[in-house]
């Protein structure tokens, strides 16, 4: 069975919504189940949890006790039952070009740099490739796909 992630700019990404306090993202990871915390604080900056099936990685950044940005790291097995979608596709399984040019074809105004981090700055989203992880590579050499999302109130 195959769970879906949505990205919600503005609101959040999943059970996660932006400005939820430390208490009620705890309550969001229980309700969603497929998450375990694998590192947080009493008072936290950051919440790290794992997909332990897939190897995705999330972490929670709150600021004053509210939640303030989601990063997703790609999942680590290739046959992960777990989708991460934004706009309808498919962030980490869809090849990097492909998924910029289409967020362009629906009017999102990108702002791409030569370090490997894509910026969508209206939506306060960013994408990137820089694993150090054995992700798939096309013929040159370089990451196919994003490994890597930023989802936040501010960039």
């Amino acid at each position: 069975m195959t769970r879906d992630l949505e990205l919600l700019p503005h609101v959040g990404a999943g059970p996660f919504r932006l400005g939820m306090s430390v208490g009620e993202a705890h309550g969001a990871v229980r309700e969603w189940g497929l998450l375990r915390i694998v590192a947080g604080d009493e008072a936290p900056g950051q919440i790290a949890l794992t997909h332990d099936e897939s190897r995705l990685d999330i972490v929670l950044g709150f600021t004053r006790g509210a939640l303030s940005g989601v990063e997703l790291f790609r999942f680590q097995r290739e046959d992960a039952g777990i989708r991460v979608l934004f706009d309808g596709l498919d962030v980490f399984r869809t090849p990097s070009e492909d998924l910029l040019a289409r967020l362009a074809e629906r009017g999102h105004g990108i702002e791409e740099n030569d370090l490997g981090f894509d910026a969508l700055p209206e939506l306060k989203v960013i994408l990137a490739s820089q694993s150090s992880h054995e992700h798939p590579v096309d013929e040159e050499g370089d990451p196919l796909y994003y490994d890597y999302v930023l989802l936040a109130d501010w960039i």
